[in-house]
């Protein structure tokens, strides 16, 4: 039986993603200054109009508004003709004090910052480990980022969409059907010239690169709606957390609802999501399934997990699932200090998360996270295959 299966990414230019960054580049100044920092930055910006919202409880000061204007100048919103300029914006601040009630919860039992539920989830269909769809959805905008920063296509403007469509039989991807891409640009471009540009310099080296054994259809949708001359926060009003399929898996596992980005490693809508996206990994790079998908689920103020669920959609090499659920009640920390500690999330690694999706990294490679390690495949392997 063949299906099709359709993700999306977008670019660091586009207005949620402006907004994510911008809040994690808070939370990252804070980690700086205050490794124990508490940050719950939201931002949302629009026609030359930036505003920080939230609480923080940490020491040392920060200048919001030059880490607002430095980071939206490295997106590449520096050209006056465009409604978003990082000079020009009007930039609001309305950040305070964290809640004492949530703090003292927080502090005095080292629990989790939130209740809440978290997924983790990891595939064998790429080698990050990553169904294809949203995978290569993330490298198309990391490439088409790359040749708008040096200059190999001029037009460009930082805001852009991808979607790709892969085709799968019997669970195994054996195609691409589709590929999508709308691109901001320049007044003077013209739809068939931008097309056969981003054909050249975009689509066909990432298939090259990443799926050189799946055959694309030849099918590409180029900004179907005609001009996109209008981008950016001029174009459409951006928030903080609004693109957590794209920050997830695509649709391709389930999502607890929660927002990663402008929150610190207490947020288990963070730290645990991280977890369990390391578990996820781990189990599937470990031979013991093909298909993984994590749950956790906490209350606020306790340190154990209200819950912990495996699924592996019955890829599993082990005669009972619930051996692997003890298994990872065993070997993984699960305790909310203990993901923040085991993983490293008190130091400011935090912006680069916010573009191109959080899980998918390569490890070793420039960006990979510790969540994206499988140093404990080896061990799951033997204890689990035996």
């Amino acid at each position: 039986m063949r299906k099709l299966f359709t993700s999306e990414s977008v670019s660091e230019g586009h207005p949620d993603k402006v907004c994510d960054q911008i809040s994690d580049a808070v939370l990252d100044a804070h980690l700086a200054l205050d490794p124990n920092a508490h940050v719950a930055c939201e931002t949302l910006v629009t026609t030359n109009f930036c505003l920080l919202a939230g609480e923080v409880k940490a020491s040392g000061e920060v200048d919001y508004i030059k880490l607002a204007k430095d980071t939206i100048k490295d997106i590449g919103y520096t050209l006056p003709e465009i409604g978003f300029h990082f000079e020009k914006n009007d930039y609001q601040i309305r950040l305070h004090a964290q809640s004492v009630d949530i703090d003292s919860g927080v502090i005095s039992h080292e629990g989790a910052g939130d209740q809440g539920m978290m997924f983790g989830f990891a595939c064998n269909e790429t080698r990050a480990l990553m169904p294809y769809p949203v995978h290569l959805s993330h490298r198309l905008l990391e490439r088409l980022s790359e040749a708008r920063r040096n200059g190999e296509i001029e037009w460009a403007r930082p805001d852009a969409k991808s979607q790709v469509t892969v085709e799968y039989e019997n669970g195994k991807p054996v195609g691409i059907s589709e590929i999508l891409m709308s691109v901001h640009h320049s007044e003077d471009a013209g739809n068939g010239t931008m097309e056969e540009e981003i054909r050249a310099k975009v689509v066909s080296p990432v298939l090259e690169t990443f799926v050189p054994y799946l055959e694309w259809s030849g099918h590409f949708l180029y900004n179907p709606a005609g001009r996109f001359v209008i981008g950016g926060p001029d174009g459409d009003t951006g928030l903080t957390g609004r693109k957590i399929i794209v920050d997830t898996y695509g649709g391709m596992g389930r999502h607890g609802g929660g927002a990663f980005s402008g929150k610190d490693s207490t947020k288990v809508d963070r730290s645990a999501a991280y977890m369990a996206r390391y578990i996820a990994k781990n189990i599937v790079a470990s031979g013991v399934a093909d298909r993984c998908e994590i749950q956790l689920a906490y209350a606020i103020g306790r340190s154990e997990p209200v819950s912990v669920r495996v699924d592996t959609f019955g890829t599993e090499r082990v005669g009972n699932v619930s051996d692997i659920e003890k298994a990872v009640k065993e070997i993984f920390p699960l305790k909310p200090y203990e993901i923040i500690s085991s993983l490293g999330l008190r130091k400011p690694i935090f912006r680069k998360t916010a573009a191109f999706g959080h899980f998918g990294r390569i490890p070793g490679e420039d960006g990979s996270f510790s969540w994206e390690k499988t140093d404990r495949a080896e061990e799951l392997a033997s204890r689990l295959l035996k």
